[in-house]
């Protein structure tokens, strides 16, 4: 993958011009929160879940690298994100400009749980996304930076507040796919029941192989079904990229 070039932003502060697909390109905050193997992993996940959709939307889209991934493998599709943070909600808009994607690509400034923003994402949506923050306020420190603070903690809701409004906003057929801590395993469930959806898939995801997961992708739909169970390392014990990684990287269009 090509190096990052700086970028100096009077607003935002520095950013890195960073390659997210073999032909999209994204900006992020040189020291805020940046895309990672959760992001890719998610967009890998749900395109497998719903490579027909046509209606997405991602839920805290962040700088927007689930959605311009998915934008970028799913190009029938026409996407909508919401971002609750003015930093992160600049950022997607800017990237959403610069890979000319605003005829099928829409950002929204507001809190997923607000019923006003929900009324903007309208209903019967294929696939709905979302890769919440993974610790509750009262478990982790407030990162340096504010927006990588909202990133990673729950101040706007967790695993159960995008459980309940994609369910409010997702079709008959459709899937979600969420992705959050391998640890919160039984709150995505309850949160699952109260949204009146069902777990059909969960893909855990390791660091190196030998160590804990340290994420997982759940897709929940509203038939029940078995759960059909997988896992993703993306290093072996020594260190190097496994088969699983260079699979993402093929999805993300780079050549092994």
């Amino acid at each position: 993958m090509p190096r990052s070039l700086p970028v100096d932003d009077p607003v935002l502060g520095p950013l890195t011009d960073d390659r997210l697909t073999r032909d999209y390109r994204v900006f992020q905050r040189a020291k805020g929160h940046r895309f990672s193997s959760d992001d890719m992993v998610t967009a890998y996940v749900a395109a497998l879940a719903a490579p027909e959709a046509r209606r997405i939307v991602d839920l805290g889209c962040g700088l927007g690298s689930v959605l311009l991934h998915l934008a970028w493998t799913l190009q029938n599709a026409t996407l909508v994100g919401v971002e609750a943070q003015e930093a992160s909600y600049a950022l997607v808009c800017r990237n959403i400009a610069r890979n000319d994607l605003g005829a099928r690509v829409t950002a929204i400034l507001g809190d997923l749980r607000e019923p006003a923003i929900i009324g903007q994402l309208g209903a019967d949506v294929d696939l709905v996304t979302g890769t919440p923050p993974y610790f509750p306020p009262q478990a982790a420190l407030d990162a340096n930076d504010g927006q990588r603070a909202q990133a990673r903690i729950e101040y706007r809701g967790g695993v159960e507040a995008y459980l309940a409004t994609g369910a409010r906003i997702l079709a008959p057929h459709g899937s979600l796919v969420l992705c959050g801590d391998a640890r919160v395993e039984e709150r995505v469930s309850r949160g699952a029941r109260a949204a009146g959806l069902s777990i059909t898939a969960r893909c855990e995801v390791l660091p190196q192989a030998g160590r804990p997961a340290l994420f997982s992708v759940w897709t929940l739909g509203w038939q029940a079904a078995d759960l059909c169970a997988s896992r993703l390392t993306l290093r072996d014990e020594a260190g190097q990229r496994t088969a699983d990684a260079e699979r993402l990287r093929r999805f993300s269009g780079f050549a092994p």
